[in-house]
């Protein structure tokens, strides 16, 4: 005989699991019963912090409560913290496990902003402390002549400087092309700033919006992608979504690597 199970109901009216998604910095998502919609701007264990177009926060437990993510019901999972690649550090490189921290070379990397630091450590961090290689902005390259004379380089003190726009004819290109030591190299990827340097899909949107000219670039990207005018909050969900150089443009990445083989080089 055919054995039937005691649950009649029909498989198209039986409730089905809501999908698993993890709740990454950035994503969107509605809180049904509230309807608060916001962006994640933290997961700790058992909660989630949403954020809404007008900076205010949320905190929702993750589970058993369910979330609309773009229409359909989901729930949120705390995301993995595992490296990018098993053996890897998340720039690429092979890992070093237990490796000690090199004594700081006198050669240094000189990057434009705080931001820009802060994504090279991220991405390149464990590389550089390898090397012995330090990170060092210097908040604007206008004086990028004077500050490359005065840091003197060397064929044992060599100076790598990351600068944003350089493109042709703009300022940065004219300052950079002042200066011309052999021990010092100047290179730099085209966007206005680094935000620009982070694949869109990898913040949660779909490009980096157009800011008309005469407005602060970051405050206007903000603005036109309905984000609190803050631009220290904006930068930190930015961070917060590059796990390893995947979620970096290739522009940023190659300059980056070029400036710390030329720092590294034997003399």
């Amino acid at each position: 005989m055919r054995p039937y199970s005691p649950d009649l109901t029909p498989p198209w009216k039986k409730k089905q699991p809501a999908p698993e998604v993890a709740a990454e910095p950035g994503l969107v998502v509605e809180e049904p019963a509230t309807g608060f919609c916001g962006a994640v701007i933290g997961c700790e264990a058992g909660t989630v912090t949403l954020e809404d177009r007008f900076g205010k926060h949320r905190v929702f437990p993750l589970e058993p409560r369910g979330f609309l993510l773009e229409g359909r019901v989901v729930t949120l999972v705390r995301p993995s913290a595992a490296p990018a690649r098993s053996g890897r550090t998340a720039s690429g490189s092979v890992a070093v496990p237990g490796a000690r921290a090199r004594v700081a070379r006198a050669g240094r990397i000189y990057v434009e902003g705080r931001h820009d630091a802060e994504l090279v450590e991220r991405v390149w961090g464990d590389d550089l402390r390898i090397e012995g290689v330090v990170v060092e902005y210097l908040e604007g390259i206008d004086d990028l002549p004077s500050l490359v004379a005065e840091f003197g380089p060397g064929p044992d003190a060599r100076l790598g400087v990351l600068v944003d726009h350089l493109v042709p004819g703009s300022k940065e290109s004219r300052i950079a092309a002042e200066v011309t030591s052999a021990h010092a190299l100047v290179v730099g990827h085209p966007y206005i700033d680094v935000w620009e340097a982070v694949k869109p899909s990898s913040v949660g949107i779909a490009a980096w919006p157009r800011v008309p000219r005469g407005q602060d670039w970051k405050t206007g990207v903000c603005r036109a992608l309905g984000w609190p005018e803050n631009t220290g909050a904006a930068w930190q969900r930015i961070l917060g979504s590059v796990r390893s150089y995947r979620d970096l443009e290739p522009q940023l990445l190659g300059r980056v690597e070029e400036l710390i083989d030329f720092v590294t080089a034997p003399q």
